[in-house]
């Protein structure tokens, strides 16, 4: 009788194991990082490590970043998507997400950027090269083809501001689908934007990670994934 329960138990916990890996693999998100090494990934040599299942970008006194540079994930340019990243900034820093971006000399970037800094200033901000501020927090912005601006404050960028967790591990989902983008931090809308801007809206591109200039700093990032969404 005690192996018959004990057969029953084994079955039941495979059992569970088993949907719980078709329920993660059915919700349709992909990993895009090994937590070993920096496969499918490319950056500056000695730029990035990997170290406790975490990629981690680091500034210090004794080996300071002069230049802003990116870890690359290769040979993608998704278009509709949804990302979801962890991330824990130590330190008086900045970085960020790339996305629809193009790539640079000397592995910089050009275009979108999920925005996160020490300051909480540009935290949950959608920003880019050129533009600068494309969206801020707690505004839902429609930008035109001709550039005119129709933006509407949904939140207090304050109150927004107190669900990011400085020092600690968060959570950025990033969701781009057609002319729309909207960044999410720890589970809350942070902003969005309808960009069709003429020449400057983008609708494909790489996505990168960012290691910024500046105070000693470290950035870290682990569970990364992505969805893709139908093209519009």
């Amino acid at each position: 009788m005690k192996s018959f329960y004990a057969l029953f138990a084994a079955l039941f916990f495979s059992f569970c194991l088993t949907a719980a890996a078709e329920d993660k693999k059915d919700d349709g998100f992909v990993s895009l990082f090994n937590g070993k090494d920096l496969t499918n990934w490319e950056g500056l040599p000695d730029g990035w490590t990997v170290e406790n299942g975490c990629i981690a970008g680091e500034s210090t006194k004794e080996k300071p970043c002069k230049a802003a540079h990116y870890l690359y994930l290769k040979d993608q340019e998704p278009e509709n998507f949804h990302f979801k990243i962890a991330f824990k900034l130590t330190g008086n820093g900045n970085s960020g997400v790339q996305i629809r971006s193009e790539k640079r000399p000397n592995w910089d970037t050009y275009g979108y950027q999920a925005d996160v800094d020490a300051s909480g200033q540009w935290t949950g901000c959608l920003f880019h090269h050129k533009r600068g501020a494309v969206v801020k927090r707690g505004f839902d912005d429609k930008i035109a083809p001709d550039g005119k601006v129709e933006s509407h404050q949904f939140a207090d960028p304050a109150e927004l501001l107190k669900f990011y967790k400085p020092g600690d591990w968060n959570t950025y989902e990033i969701i781009a689908d057609g002319s729309v983008i909207t960044l999410i931090i720890n589970g809350e809308k942070m902003c969005s934007v309808d960009d069709k801007l003429e020449k400057e809206a983008a609708s494909k591109g790489i996505i990168a990670l960012q290691m910024h200039p500046g105070p000693p700093m470290k950035i870290e990032f682990k569970d990364i994934y992505m969805k893709t969404l139908p093209k519009k």
